[in-house]
């Protein structure tokens, strides 16, 4: 279906489709390549390939060279040294997780403010003194090694926890001793997408083959396996559990009950959801047996209590709903329903104190609700205000914390008392912002095809709606996330000096269910693009703003939402900052674990149809020549190995080409950090400084701070 021709066009200058420079910034020359793609007899120019290749010199050189003009461009903004300062200042209060108990022990995470990591603590009863249990914050010099996941036997004598380093989404394994606190010699590499499921004196993790050397952050991630690995052997001993040589394209994960009674095998890669698998471990060499196998759906086991699996689904469900399956027999023809499908969408399902813990999404926010193990509603939890919940407890015990958060609510712990379904204060962070000068509410508008959309937005009190005021407008809309409220130090500053944040439920995502996610996928993905679109001229005809007045913000999918609505109406937008997008809709998927998005956005390969719809959206593909496009910051980083840092790079190389030079269009790229979690603080702050600097400036703000 396709061929490519590759011909060094050398010297060639970046300004060779616009008729002008930004008068402040001389951007660096990138060279093109005469590389040609053939989809369906349409030929498809591709001069940026080089810059896929990440490890090259040439390569290298094109970073440092767009990072020396992006920094000077940055590092010019009068404000930015404040805006820091700002930042590091608010980011500087203790913030800690809900308490977990395991073993007659508590564990919890802290921060004491601008430590790289989280530490993870201990303490016998939650009066002692806390002990410091593992502290990531040593595993490196610089920070960037950051802990992912912990798991512990049975027996509570191990803790495995995995690591991954500069943000690569490549997982180690390491096991340490409990009580003692020391490291086993244990050690998994090469691991991803996996924690350590604990099973009698070992785990399951899973893992693919050793990359090559060279292409461990870009080449295709095939051949995903699950292993057993028994404690105090080496990795090249573990025992090979499940692997499907027939599909090489597909992830491959396991977990094993609580009673460690049975262990579920999960399939999936292919199609929105997964197939799901069990083996009963009362019995020696007992089968692989399939429950469900259409990729369509969800199925997530919850807990197994006796002979029950409690399975929470989407199958036949769009708003899910809680199964019951026989371990005697499995198989999904025979399950039975417990919670049906109901208006608003199960956002989180978990068992404390014998109970069933509910949480719907409604409208975008949470809605708890505790049911008996029969099925029968006991109480409703209500919130503080409208914002995000979450519970932790055990299944076996009345002890209960709630972790409540919203956009003007720093994240807080309550102990909640089932019994009186009441909450008290457990911890607050102290945060340097007064939440009664702030209002937060949601607007629903109308997109392009009539459906109505919600948006959340928050500001100061007392704004006046006189088109002038600045908008960050954010949003993500793909794979079936969800958005809900969620409070931010970073934003502060932005909302002190007057700006609104406004935060757009888009299709695609997962907020009402399935088919809001449908409808933002494949060839329905220019509704998500629409949405977006129709919450920036709701604000401007409410005059809430003005075009120039709006900077638009996402990563990952929200990244080629910022791209792709950027390209199609670059007059509607004040600023933009695609961050760690998925830029070339034509070649995502021959990379890292793009392919693993097909089911969302369908590739270039499937159809000509299919292939046409790509190539209409696709950011790279759809910037013009001597066009007016918004100010605009390209964010990645060199260890992105998600969404490979050549869609940014070549992205970026493509927009400086056709800007007109009206506009600043450049590209920011760090270095030692992926595409965002675990990285240290330091980054992050000077990421946020960066961010907003380059928002408020190119919107015009003269922003004071404290």
């Amino acid at each position: 279906m396709k061929k490519t021709t590759l011909l060094l066009l050398t010297g060639a200058m970046i300004s060779s489709c616009s008729t002008k420079q930004n008068k402040s910034i001389t951007y660096p020359e990138t060279k093109k390549v005469d590389t040609v793609d053939v989809y369906f007899g349409t030929e498809v120019a591709d001069p940026y390939r080089w810059l896929e290749d990440d490890r090259s010199a040439e390569t290298a050189a094109w970073v440092e060279a767009q990072n020396k003009v992006t920094n000077a461009y940055l590092q010019q903004i009068p404000f930015r040294q404040a805006l820091l300062k700002r930042l590091t200042d608010l980011t500087n209060y203790e913030k800690m997780s809900a308490p977990f108990k395991k073993h007659g022990q508590y564990y919890f995470y802290k921060n004491d403010g601008l430590q790289n990591q989280s530490v993870l603590y201990t303490q016998k009863t939650l009066e002692d003194t806390p002990e410091v249990f593992l502290d990531p914050n040593k595993l490196s010099d610089d920070g960037t090694v950051a802990l992912k996941g912990l798991s512990f036997s049975k027996d509570g004598k191990y803790a495995a926890y995995t690591i991954s380093r500069s943000g690569s989404d490549w997982t180690e394994i390491y096991v340490m001793d409990a009580a003692t606190k020391q490291p086993l010699q244990d050690h998994i590499v090469w691991a991803k997408f996996t924690g350590a499921s604990w099973c009698g004196d070992g785990f399951y993790y899973s893992a693919y083959d050793a990359p090559k050397e060279g292409s461990e952050f870009s080449s295709k991630n095939e051949n995903h396996k699950i292993y057993y690995h028994k404690l105090g052997t080496p990795q090249a001993d573990d025992k090979l559990v499940y692997e499907n040589k027939e599909h090489p394209l597909r992830f491959y994960s396991a977990s094993v009950s609580e009673d460690e009674t049975i262990l579920f095998i999960y399939e999936s890669g292919e199609g929105r959801g997964n197939a799901l698998f069990m083996k009963d471990l009362k019995k020696a060499n007992s089968p692989i047996v399939s429950l469900a196998t259409d990729f369509d759906y969800t199925y997530s086991p919850l807990d197994v209590i006796g002979d029950k699996i409690y399975i929470l689904t989407n199958f036949q469900a769009p708003n899910y709903r809680i199964m019951v399956a026989d371990t005697n027999n499995p198989q999904i023809g025979q399950w039975t329903e417990l919670i049906p499908n109901q208006e608003s969408v199960i956002a989180d399902a978990q068992f404390i104190d014998n109970k069933l813990f509910i949480t719907y999404d409604k409208d975008a926010s949470s809605h708890p609700f505790i049911y008996s193990l029969d099925g029968k509603l006991i109480q409703e939890v209500q919130l503080p205000s409208v914002g995000s919940v979450g519970f932790t407890g055990d299944k076996e015990e009345k002890e209960c914390f709630m972790v409540f958060t919203s956009f003007t609510t720093p994240t807080s712990i309550y102990k909640y008392n089932i019994d009186a379904n009441s909450y008290e204060l457990y911890r607050a962070p102290k945060v340097d912002f007064n939440p009664d000068e702030y209002e937060s509410y949601q607007v629903f508008f109308q997109s392009k095809d009539g459906t109505k959309i919600p948006m959340f937005l928050t500001h100061k009190k007392g704004l006046v709606k006189d088109g002038s005021n600045p908008v960050y407008l954010y949003g993500y809309g793909g794979f079936n996330i969800s958005l809900n409220p969620g409070f931010s130090a970073a934003r502060i500053p932005f909302l002190e000096n007057g700006g609104i944040y406004a935060q757009v439920t888009l299709r695609g995502g997962g907020e009402y269910g399935e088919d809001w996610h449908i409808a933002g996928t494949k060839m329905n993905k220019q509704n998500v693009f629409d949405d977006f679109i129709g919450a920036a001229e709701y604000l401007i005809q409410d005059k809430y703003t003005s075009a120039k007045k709006i900077a638009i913000v996402g990563g990952s999918n929200g990244g080629l939402l910022v791209g792709a609505c950027m390209t199609q109406r670059p007059e509607l937008f004040g600023a933009a900052v695609p961050q760690v997008g998925v830029m070339d809709m034509l070649r995502y998927h021959k990379f890292t674990i793009g392919w693993n998005w097909a089911s969302d956005y369908g590739t270039s390969e499937d159809s000509k149809e299919m292939f046409e719809y790509l190539y209409n959206y696709s950011p790279l593909h759809s910037l013009k020549p001597n066009t007016t496009y918004p100010p605009t910051l390209v964010t990645t980083a060199d260890h992105d190995d998600r969404v490979v840092p050549a869609h940014s790079f070549k992205f970026a190389a493509r927009l400086q080409e056709c800007s007109d030079g009206t506009n600043p269009t450049v590209i920011r790229i760090d270095s030692k950090a992926g595409h965002g979690a675990g990285k240290p603080i330091g980054k992050v702050l000077e990421e946020q400084a960066d961010t907003y600097g380059f928002i408020m400036y190119n919107l015009g703000m003269n922003p004071k701070f404290n």
